[in-house]
């Protein structure tokens, strides 16, 4: 009689990845559903315990639009391309707001879920993510203040403000590109945290949102270009007011923004598997 002797259980053996890895986004597409939960967790813990809630969506682009239009508007005299100044500035300041709150959130996302990454296996990506999706709700609730404007002021938008979530979405690929760098450098050096106000503070006044690109003279233009928030800020006011101080700007911002995604994306890949040893 013979024994069948039974089979060997194949053996896998799980190895580091080396040089740059793939990016694998179809698991990110199958953790959706997580992406979701983390994004409506980043805006229950913004608005949790606070005075004013939502209001602080409104109060500190409007803040900042007075104080704009009084010393850069009034006393300046700054140009603004034949637009009312304040509406002018408030029309650079959403998006602005949009991507500097999303770059300071999903800048600081890895360290501050770092619980979360030690104990359970999910795409790292998500983190930085949802932090940057959930500056859309802030965004949403001043763009009505921004129609209210609008109407104050009497400007009727042209049909080119059905292009106004194409300059959204380039404002949210840009902070997410710039956040999957630092976010990814942060985890392993600390002090990445404290450069981000100041790069915050330095990036606002590069971009033109105090003061039009038509002020920059037609020489530098593509260089001011290369700021990815410059052809945010003109998209924006081209698709509301069919203005822009330099048209050429949204298309060097835009190649900008796929060459900082693309490289950004590689590299957060590259040091996902580190995360959770350094967090």
């Amino acid at each position: 009689m013979t024994v069948t002797q039974p089979a060997t259980p194949p053996t896998l053996i799980i190895r580091p990845p080396k040089g740059w890895v793939k990016l694998n986004l179809g698991e990110l597409w199958a953790h959706r559903e997580l992406l979701y939960f983390l994004v409506w967790r980043d805006i229950k813990v913004r608005y949790k315990q606070t005075a004013l809630g939502a209001a602080w969506a409104v109060l500190q682009p409007v803040l900042t639009m007075l104080v704009f239009s009084v010393f850069f508007g009034r006393l300046a005299k700054i140009p603004s391309d034949g637009v009312p100044y304040p509406i002018f500035t408030f029309a650079a300041l959403l998006p602005w707001q949009l991507f500097a709150y999303a770059l300071n959130e999903s800048a600081n996302s890895l360290v501050t879920s770092q619980n979360l990454i030690k104990k359970v296996y999910f795409p790292r990506l998500a983190v930085p993510m949802s932090s940057v999706l959930a500056g859309l709700v802030d965004f949403s609730i001043a763009f009505g203040v921004l129609l209210v404007l609008m109407f104050y002021y009497r400007i009727v938008p042209t049909a080119a403000i059905l292009l106004l979530p194409l300059f959204v979405l380039l404002a949210v690929a840009t902070a997410l590109s710039v956040g999957l760098w630092l976010s990814a450098l942060n985890v392993k050096f600390r002090d990445v945290r404290h450069t981000i106000p100041f790069l915050t503070q330095f990036w606002l006044f590069a971009t033109p949102v105090a003061y039009p690109s038509s002020l920059v003279p037609a020489r530098w233009r593509p260089l001011l270009g290369l700021n990815p928030m410059t052809g945010v800020v003109d998209g924006f006011r081209w698709a509301l007011f069919g203005r822009s101080g330099a048209p050429e700007s949204i298309w060097v911002s835009a190649v900008a923004v796929v060459v900082l995604l693309i490289g950004g994306l590689m590299y957060f890949r590259r040091m996902e598997s580190t995360f959770a040893d350094m967090a």
